[in-house]
């Protein structure tokens, strides 16, 4: 596959659908295709899943069944959208992917390690992201956007309701896998403006995929191929041949009757009655 794979990963409030949108616009301003997307969702199977999870109608099954519900999912997200985008070689930026269910799921919701590693496997198989941004901010600065972002306009869902103690567990939990994996993972602070977390992104972005800050190569077409076949110029050459052979005869007959037209002549006049006398 020859396209990119960024996921944002975070808290509750830590403006991971905010900093994508800039992330976008950089990348189109270089030229690139960007495809943006988000979990729980991404794909029309997915987002069915996405209501039954947000809406808090899984919650009563217990961790371990929501788990098993991101993955399949996941699993539709990643065939649906994420593979033919990256095939086609396009920037793919999703909010939240499979970190989510490790802090989420797992370190808050007690999901067992090992569950949650087979249910990645089988969900993303040869899709995993290159590069991982983690937003950490404070779970209370988090949890008063949340609130400011709700105005009166809608309930939290299933995970922005959750008590700050359950909050403060996911930073923790998002900060030991940045730990734990450096080379995918890096933590930018997400309490501060907008522009300021929008360039430090950038940055980490251009650091680790350097491909990413210049204009994608646009590869020149490749000329058109002769369609003819082997058999095509075979028969051209043995047209040749036979075209010479029947030249070279034709100037051999010209020559062999040019050659005896003279003797022709010279018996005629000999039978003439007046060469007799």
């Amino acid at each position: 596959m020859t396209g990119h794979f960024i996921t944002l990963e975070g808290g509750e409030g830590s403006g991971k659908s905010t900093q994508m949108r800039f992330l976008e616009q950089k990348l189109n301003a270089n030229g690139h295709e960007v495809v943006l997307t988000r979990e729980p969702g991404g794909s029309p199977g997915a987002e069915a899943v996405r209501h039954v999870l947000l809406s808090g109608a899984a919650e009563r099954f217990g961790s371990e069944m929501e788990a098993l519900l991101f993955a399949a999912a996941r699993a539709d997200h990643v065939d649906q959208v994420i593979r033919p985008a990256l095939q086609d070689g396009k920037v793919v930026i999703s909010d939240r992917f499979f970190d989510s269910t490790r802090v989420y799921q797992g370190a808050s919701g007690k999901a067992g390690d090992e569950l949650l590693q087979t249910l990645e496997k089988l969900a993303c198989f040869d899709v995993w992201p290159q590069l991982t941004i983690i937003l950490d901010i404070d779970p209370e600065t988090g949890l008063s956007r949340v609130t400011r972002r709700l105005d009166g306009k809608g309930a939290p869902d299933r995970f922005e309701k959750d008590d700050l103690e359950q909050q403060e567990i996911r930073r923790a939990a998002y900060l030991a896998i940045a730990e734990k994996e450096p080379e995918r993972c890096i933590v930018i602070d997400a309490n501060r403006s907008e522009d300021d977390v929008a360039e430090d992104i950038w940055q980490a972005v251009i650091a680790r995929l350097p491909e990413l800050a210049a204009k994608p190569s646009r590869k020149k077409p490749a000329q058109a191929r002769s369609s003819r076949t082997a058999a095509d110029v075979k028969a051209e050459a043995v047209g040749t041949t036979t075209r010479k052979k029947r030249s070279g005869s034709s100037r051999k007959e010209d020559v062999g009757s040019a050659a005896k037209k003279p003797a022709a002549r010279r018996r005629s006049r000999k039978d003439e009655p007046g060469d007799k006398a």
